[in-house]
């Protein structure tokens, strides 16, 4: 009797989706491999400027990952719905192993050059847009519509650990041993990810009715799909705006931390990793919270107070109080989007969950263009400023879209009935 007991409660508490094993084979896998890309984006950079001296090339090794990434979203995710998933998967992530063990080896040769760099860094914008999509497609798959916020916001809690994690054990790496170093760890990394796929099944999209048209006719349908589907479109937009207006905050905190406290690269660091460790408890928060059919109110509000606590933290003149309102603000920052995600894939259909989540990520892949209006703000009127614009802006945005969209106050309804409509699908 209290093993039955304890076996329900394990299949519905904040474990519940630890309870499938194929998951906890994705999440282990999502653990190794966003650990070693967020380590190598330290590691790259910190190469690339022992090679070169120029700052400039700092630039060019995060653009060369950006571009590719922006344009490969969409096709990423049109290829995710015509082959097998986790074969997709697989050789994204052994190309980049490939991709690591090539550096490495010029490394021990001593032939690096700074070009070989970027070529290497170009191959990886070009593989995650494949990568991402298929790994999202295959969660929602895996887990079924009652358990993907759970699973959502456990992929997005050790993306967000990884941030602060990931960064901070390879500049460990680096300052104790060397750049090998790094590259040897980031290879075991990404291979473990790479083996971790074994323990999922094979998953090929929902549908097969599109498989004789042309990649290009399916990129099409999958833009149709949206244009025609307004709860999709709804919240695809919502997502994208924080991510457009406010997120680029990030890419200024220097000239922030600098003007408005004086800490400099040091001070830089730790807001790096208030952030980081504010992303984690938000996916913690919707963990706890678990699958409540309630999504809308929580994806609005934590969205407001998103821009709240961000307009709060760089209207603080103490740099120590000024991280709380930053922890709180990445912490809301992060739940929306949770929501925000596991609301689209509840909302789609199989046959084009690659498509949308490459969608997903592309909005991520278009987060930099919000870069430049607030860097030319932060010119003219200084960094805090700019952001305390951009948070006004964002919470007149939100209201607005909660204002005039019929469609988004009815989320809720929508979700439900589309979750139950896959649900009896699965059932069948």
């Amino acid at each position: 009797m209290n093993d039955t007991t304890e076996t329900q409660a394990a299949k519905s508490g904040a474990f519940a989706v630890f309870s499938i094993a194929q998951f906890r084979w994705l999440f282990l896998g999502n653990a190794t491999f966003f650990i070693a890309m967020n380590g190598q984006m330290l590691t790259r950079t910190l190469l690339a400027w022992d090679l070169t001296g120029s700052a400039t090339s700092l630039a060019y090794i995060n653009l060369v990952v950006a571009i590719p990434m922006i344009f490969a979203s969409v096709v990423g995710g049109a290829v995710t719905d015509r082959v097998e998933r986790r074969q997709l998967v697989l050789a994204g992530q052994s190309l980049i192993v490939a991709n690591e063990i090539f550096i490495l080896t010029l490394m021990l040769m001593g032939k690096l050059e700074f070009w070989h760099l970027l070529c290497t860094a170009f191959v990886a914008g070009c593989a995650f847009p494949f990568i991402m999509p298929a790994r999202m497609a295959i969660t929602a798959t895996v887990v079924g519509p009652d358990k993907l916020q759970s699973a959502m916001a456990y992929t997005g809690s050790i993306m967000n650990l990884a941030r602060v994690f990931g960064p901070a054990v390879m500049g460990v790496v680096v300052a104790q041993l060397d750049y090998q170093g790094a590259y040897m760890l980031s290879i075991v990394l990404y291979s473990s990810a790479v083996l971790c796929m074994f323990g999922v099944s094979r998953s090929r999209s929902g549908s097969d009715s599109d498989e004789k048209k042309g990649l290009f006719d399916d990129i099409g349908q999958g833009f149709s799909y949206i244009r025609h589907n307004r709860p999709v479109l709804l919240c695809l937009l919502f997502g994208l705006v924080p991510m457009f207006l406010a997120m680029p905050f990030q890419s200024i905190l220097v000239m922030l931390a600098e003007q408005a406290w004086g800490v400099g690269e040091s001070g830089m660091g730790t807001l790096m990793a208030v952030g980081g460790v504010g992303g984690l408890l938000g996916s913690i928060w919707i963990i706890k919270r678990g699958d409540s059919p309630r999504r809308l109110k929580l994806m609005m509000w934590s969205t407001v107070a998103f821009g709240v606590f961000l307009a709060i933290f760089v209207e603080t003149p103490s740099f120590t109080l000024a991280l709380l309102p930053l922890l709180l603000a990445n912490m809301c920052m992060s739940a929306s989007q949770t929501v925000n995600n596991a609301a689209i894939q509840l909302l789609v259909d199989d046959s084009v969950r690659g498509r949308m989540s490459s969608f997903m990520m592309l909005s991520y892949a278009l987060t930099p263009i919000g870069v430049f209006p607030m860097a030319i703000a932060a010119d003219r009127i200084g960094a805090a400023n700019a952001i305390l614009a951009a948070c006004v802006i964002l919470v007149v945005v939100v209201a607005a879209f909660y204002a005039f969209s019929k469609t988004l106050r009815a989320l809720d309804a929508n979700v439900s009935a589309k979750a139950a409509e896959t649900a009896a699908l699965r059932a069948a």
